[in-house]
């Protein structure tokens, strides 16, 4: 089985696909990275991705998003220590900075992501 090897575009309007092969190189490329831990099981993960994918659309160049399959990604996860999903967590240069656990509105999320936008 061939291996999908997702590329990191410069500034994508679509959340990126990651695993443990582009993880680390994501968070490393992307100034201000949102990466959802979630599964196809997961009814708040279900009602999130139109959140996350308005947001990667409208924030596309300022922000990236990532979105991490916790039942492919398992060492990902255990990384993370992500015991509930959806979990979204914030990167900013390299480090993580903010966490949210649940399903929230895209306003939250917004104002979470706007102190790193100035």
């Amino acid at each position: 089985m061939e291996e999908k090897r997702e590329e990191l575009n410069a500034s994508p309007e679509q959340p990126l696909h990651l695993t443990g092969e582009n993880f680390q190189q994501a968070v490393k490329k992307y100034p201000l990275l949102v990466v959802d831990f979630w599964a196809s099981w997961c009814g708040p993960c279900r009602l999130m991705n139109p959140v996350i994918e308005s947001l990667a659309k409208k924030m596309a160049g300022r922000v990236v998003f990532g979105k991490v399959n916790v039942d492919e990604e398992t060492s990902l996860a255990n990384d993370f220590n992500i015991l509930s999903i959806p979990t979204l967590i914030f990167f900013h240069n390299g480090q993580k900075v903010d966490e949210v656990t649940g399903a929230v509105p895209e306003k939250i999320l917004e104002e979470k992501l706007a102190p790193y936008l100035k």
